[in-house]
């Protein structure tokens, strides 16, 4: 293959496919290049907020997604005893922003982008190692010895990026406090009806749940649980564990719990990294986790990556003679927003998991007291967005 306009993508996550369709879009040729032997979806469900949904749209999946998924159709927050302490506009935001967002599972979503991706254009099982590059082209070397070339190499391969690690050295992670532990249920209790797109959180002290109905009855829930970094389940098993720890929370949080699968539930400490001060290298960037990992708590993880690609692909394909100039432009578009959306989940994820009896109480009262337009409009700037 001629390396004329061809991209060599690591990592087939989400963010590496999002690229792989918005470089497509504007006449590249993509290899994605994935060390896992099979591509097989994983995770729980992913809430897709409308700017994500808007970009899906340009991506040119946004209809399949909506098909698989749910809408939201309900936010509320509770606290740990089910009182509500706000319930969010999500009609309001729907109307104002142009989308509404959505739930789905991610296996769901991954292979709806999948399904454009033509079989030579992924190759799997190659461990990316390291690249070069020189004048007019890049390198990718993999762990059998093999390699390729291409014009640019787009560092796709999420918060453990070896092409991160390759650019800038290494770097420690930082560990948000919690770990997360998650589910999906087939699940459907008429003592606690629920619309498809229903849900709300639950904040205690220490420990916040999460549940949403995604559509066909089934449940995705969270709960974000404060723990030291490492620690294993205990002798009890995760799911008991889990109740153990959520004992005498409102239902149907433990009722959901019961009903998941143990093999079904997840447990990820959770991390992100500090902001890089650049993304790029010559003709090698990042996207996605790999550039700019965040916490998952004002729900942009996915989005971010799929902003990241069209803002890259428009990049590339106004400055078709200068790849490396396009990828310059690219961070400088990109950086400040994402940056700013990692320090915003990482703060969001410090007040949810207060402790402090007092600061708890405080931070009740300020939901219930201040309107719940006002708070939902705090979110404008990132979930009313649109590249």
């Amino acid at each position: 293959m001629s390396n004329e306009k061809h991209a060599l993508i690591i990592g087939a996550g989400l963010s590496g496919l999002a690229s792989a369709l918005a470089l497509k879009q504007k006449g590249w040729q993509v290899t994605l290049y994935e060390q896992a032997q099979e591509h097989k979806g994983i995770g729980a469900g992913i809430v897709l907020a409308a700017n994500a949904m808007k970009a899906l749209d340009k991506l040119g999946v946004g209809q399949e997604v909506r098909e698989l998924g749910a809408a939201v159709r309900s936010a509320r927050i509770r606290d740990w005893k089910g009182n509500l302490l706000v319930e969010l506009p999500v009609g309001e935001q729907a109307e104002r922003y142009g989308a509404d967002s959505y739930l789905i599972h991610r296996a769901d979503l991954q292979q709806a982008l999948l399904t454009k991706i033509s079989t030579h254009e992924l190759v799997l099982g190659k461990q990316f190692i390291s690249f070069s590059q020189e004048k007019e082209r890049v390198y990718a070397a993999f762990a059998d010895g093999s390699s390729a070339h291409g014009t640019i190499l787009n560092g796709a391969d999420g918060i453990h990026s070896r092409v991160r690690k390759s650019l800038f050295g290494e770097e420690s992670m930082r560990y948000s406090g919690y770990t997360a532990i998650r589910g999906i249920a087939t699940y459907q209790d008429p003592r606690y009806p629920l619309e498809s797109g229903g849900g709300f959180e639950a904040w205690g002290k220490g420990i916040r749940f999460g549940f949403s109905h995604i559509g066909n009855n089934r449940i995705h829930w969270f709960a974000a649980i404060n723990a030291p970094e490492g620690e294993n389940d205990g002798p009890m098993g995760r799911k008991r564990e889990t109740l153990r720890r959520l004992d005498g929370w409102y239902e149907p949080v433990r009722a959901v719990i019961e009903a998941t699968e143990d093999a079904a539930i997840l447990r990820h400490d959770i991390y992100d990294r500090a902001p890089l001060r650049k993304w790029s290298e010559g003709r090698v960037t990042l996207v996605g986790d790999a550039a700019h990992p965040m916490l998952p708590n004002l729900g942009q993880g996915a989005g971010q990556g799929m902003e990241d690609a069209l803002v890259l692909a428009r990049c590339l394909a106004d400055n078709d003679t200068d790849s490396a100039h396009a990828l310059r432009i690219y961070e400088e578009k990109r950086k400040k927003r994402a940056n700013a959306i990692v320090k915003g989940s990482r703060l969001m994820g410090a007040v949810t998991q207060w402790e402090n009896p007092l600061a708890i109480a405080a931070r009740h009262f300020l939901l219930k007291t201040i309107p719940a337009r006002i708070q939902s409009r705090r979110l404008d700037w990132i979930v009313g967005h649109e590249v």
